[in-house]
């Protein structure tokens, strides 16, 4: 079942409860700055039929800024990738190329795990 099916990621599909109104989960309104941001770098072949994928877990900020960043390290590493459920996955072993970048670019609390 796709998850855009779902009416959250609580798992509320029906409530007996005449008065319940479903409320989505609120999002951050803004990004931490750079500096502030705790990123975890690592290497993940599960569930991808043995192909590596460089994950950068741990951002804190909107929707929109997770996307622009995981389209900057994807463009930095001249590979493919998505920004989906709060991470960055990026196509291949790209783990010093993405640590490479975000050091550049002024995130100081970055992990490789």
């Amino acid at each position: 079942m796709s998850k855009k099916s779902k009416p959250d990621t609580r798992g509320f599909v029906y409530s007996t409860d005449p008065n319940f109104s479903f409320e989505p989960e609120q999002n951050n309104s803004e990004a931490l700055p750079p500096a502030q941001q705790k990123l975890k770098i690592r290497l993940e072949t599960k569930h991808r039929a043995g192909k590596a994928v460089t994950l950068v877990e741990g951002f804190i900020g909107t929707v929109e800024d997770l996307e622009d960043l995981g389209k900057k390290l994807k463009s930095f590493c001249g590979t493919g990738g998505s920004a989906k459920d709060g991470e960055i996955i990026v196509q291949g072993d790209q783990r010093e190329k993405v640590l490479q970048w975000l050091v550049k670019n002024g995130y100081k609390q970055v992990k490789k795990i």
